[in-house]
């Protein structure tokens, strides 16, 4: 039986999110509410938009960023790059969109034929000489978009002045130190649609108080006893830590460690102590419908194991898609969520942070 959850402690001695109550349930059905976040939570933060591994040098990409159309290239002898996948002539995609990156070694508009190179500059339009006003063609290369690399992950800003994705990424960056940017490869991915509100799910990857109860035989026998949670909170980034059992000795309380990452705007990260990384993120795509990605990151020595891997987490967020779907139905109704549980502190963490930038004021129980 695990002991009582009074035994997970956090790092920090006083609780900030001790007072604290949940998001308000309108908070998660109201149209006007998700429109402010497309225009001013999303572009807020870096978003995770492919493996470094799945666009190799010389190829290019065409996916959808939320609302936007995005083009990712990988000039030869270049970082990666990211652009708005549209003409800007008269706005016809580049590319369509595909499954997976193709070789190619400049981009032709199948409109009026305008040509790009790579790195986005126009290398020629069809009859140049012919425009009505004068032409020049430094004045039209595509718009590009802020484009980083963290993880063997492309991460894109989707704003002008997003945060600094070191900040964004604080824990994760102190907890795996130099490990994070070890060469990883995509081993496995998964990608399926949620009908519930992102927020819904993002909470409940959060949740370290259901994982006993509802995971008994998947994802709790990986985290094991609460006795053994180790908690942090940083500015943007929270974190479960719980120990990996070392063969004949049981639990560890200290090394080595599973480590399980919340940060904004929807994402989750998860290290084993083999340096694999799991990446988990439900980007929005209606009001009560979000997307799940799952992207599984290794050495390329673990590429036989990425199918075990992707169902042993397929198991969990099963279960998990029960639950989310159910609580959509009960946010969709006059819900007035309950109180908050020890356990749940990470969920309390980023929706102060959510409420933060949407400049709400987080509920407590003085304004309840």
């Amino acid at each position: 039986m695990a002991p009582p959850a009074e035994a997970a402690t956090m790092e920090a001695p006083d609780d900030p999110f001790e007072q604290r109550l949940f998001l308000e349930a309108e908070l998660y059905r109201s149209t006007s509410v998700a429109e402010r976040e497309r225009q001013v939570y999303a572009p807020h933060f870096w978003h995770p938009v492919a493996a470094l591994s799945s666009l190799p040098e010389g190829s290019a990409l065409a996916l959808q960023l939320l609302d936007l159309p995005l083009l990712l290239t990988h000039p030869p002898g270049g970082p990666p790059r990211a652009f708005l996948n549209r003409c800007p002539h008269r706005g016809v995609a580049l590319l369509p969109g595909a499954e997976a990156a193709q070789a190619c070694r400049r981009l032709i508009c199948p409109y009026h034929g305008w040509t790009y190179d790579l790195d986005g500059s126009l290398r020629a339009a069809a009859r140049e000489a012919e425009f009505v006003t004068p032409f020049a063609r430094e004045d039209w290369p595509l718009l590009e978009l802020a484009c980083a690399l963290r993880g063997s992950v492309i991460w894109v800003a989707i704003g002008p002045d997003p945060l600094p994705l070191e900040h964004q990424l604080d824990l994760v960056e102190q907890e795996l130190g130099e490990g994070l940017e070890r060469p990883r490869v995509l081993l496995a991915s998964l990608e399926g649609d949620l009908a519930c509100n992102w927020k819904i799910a993002h909470d409940n990857t959060l949740d370290d108080y259901h994982v006993a109860i509802a995971h008994p035989n998947t994802l709790h026998r990986q985290q094991g006893p609460v006795r053994h949670y180790r908690h942090r909170f940083g500015d943007h980034t929270n974190l479960l830590a719980t120990p990996v059992p070392v063969q004949g000795s049981g639990a560890d309380p200290q090394k080595p460690e599973f480590l399980t990452f919340g940060a904004p705007p929807w994402i989750h990260l998860l290290a084993w102590p083999d340096g694999r990384l799991a990446l988990i993120s439900f980007p929005p795509r209606e009001l009560g419908r979000c997307r799940l990605q799952v992207w599984l990151l290794g050495d390329p020595a673990q590429q036989a194991g990425g199918a075990a891997w992707i169902e042993e987490l397929r198991c969990f967020l099963e279960e998990d898609r029960a639950l989310v779907e159910s609580a959509q139905r009960g946010y969709a109704s006059d819900l007035r969520p309950g109180p908050a549980h020890r356990l749940e502190r990470r969920i309390l963490h980023q929706q102060a942070l959510y409420a933060r930038i949407m400049g709400l004021e987080p509920p407590c129980p003085a304004h309840a």
